[in-house]
């Protein structure tokens, strides 16, 4: 059977978004059990940029999530939006910066943050590393896991979308200790948890920089999800190599992803690809400017760049 990756697209204002958001799951033939009562949504919120940069997940994102999941199963349903501590970021921070509280207050929804979560200790073995990880209980124990991650290259792993935004749900705060095999930790994380449906904020996504793209995605997939994805980012999704190792750990097969909506074609033509600037000095500019932040302010650095 297919997994189907659906390509909508969205203007900015709130009630496109919801309808675009709810075209997209529409598109998949995804449809939410009827005992659900126990919503959790992961956005990507990895540091206290806001969504226009293209590095964190759009709030309205998520509210029209929250409209979906209540009027298809219901308003008594218990639906958290939650995040977990990163090595620069911290989620009470992040709730507060990014318009998350705002939300919580006006949909009457709970702010969790998962690495105050009962942590369950699991260990996968992944291209022949054993790999151990602190998972928080509510990712396994909910009804409705929805998976919101943003559309965004990153240095080190090339593409950062569904899966890598399962990586995010690490009950601990020091997911710097992974980056060394941080490929196979993606594959790892995605071995144990496994949402229900994807929604990917592409509103605005970041390449070298960040552009109005100006897309929604949906799948029920994540390996699925994010094989489009990188060919949107302007990748042979064969060349990122989770997507390689993920394939060998069984975890997606390329011959099963099926596009509807509309054509990778028409915005990977205009999504800013990687070049030698952003890998380059860019980078070393963006490190240098965060270090010195970092010197004044008291502050963190944010994860990408801790290597």
């Amino acid at each position: 059977m297919a997994n189907v990756v659906s390509l909508v697209r969205v203007q900015s204002s709130e009630k496109d978004i919801k309808r675009s958001v709810l075209e997209a799951i529409h598109l998949t033939g995804f449809k939410p059990s009827e005992s659900v009562k126990s919503v959790v949504i992961k956005p990507n919120l990895a540091y206290y940029w806001d969504a226009n940069t293209g590095y964190t997940t759009d709030p309205r994102v998520v509210a029209a999530l929250i409209d979906y999941v209540r009027e298809k199963c219901g308003g008594n349903v218990d639906i958290k939006v939650v995040e977990a501590d990163a090595s620069a970021m911290r989620t009470k921070i992040a709730f507060k910066v990014l318009g998350y509280e705002k939300l919580a207050e006006e949909k009457d929804v709970r702010l969790f943050n998962l690495s105050e979560d009962k942590l369950i200790e699991k260990t996968v073995r992944v291209n022949g590393l054993d790999i151990t990880y602190k998972v928080p209980e509510s990712l396994l124990k909910s009804d409705l896991f929805i998976n919101a991650p943003k559309l965004k290259i990153m240095k080190i792993v090339k593409i950062t979308c569904a899966m890598k935004n399962l990586f995010g749900c690490i009950g601990t705060a020091r997911k710097i200790v992974y980056h060394k095999f941080l490929n196979e930790a993606v594959v790892g994380i995605n071995k144990i948890l496994h949402p229900h449906l994807t929604v990917v904020d592409g509103i605005v996504a970041l390449g070298r920089h960040p552009i109005k793209l100006g897309l929604i995605m949906a799948g029920v997939d994540p390996f699925s999800v994010d094989w489009v994805a990188s060919q949107i980012m302007g990748y042979k999704p064969s060349s990122v190599k989770f997507l390689k190792i993920a394939i060998k750990e069984g975890l997606g097969k390329t011959s099963d992803v099926a596009i509807c909506g509309e054509k990778v074609s028409e915005f990977a033509k205009v999504f800013p690809k990687e070049g030698l600037i952003s890998t380059g000095s860019l980078w070393a500019l963006q490190f240098w400017l965060l270090k010195t932040y970092r010197q004044i302010a008291g502050d963190v650095i944010p994860p990408v760049f801790e290597e």
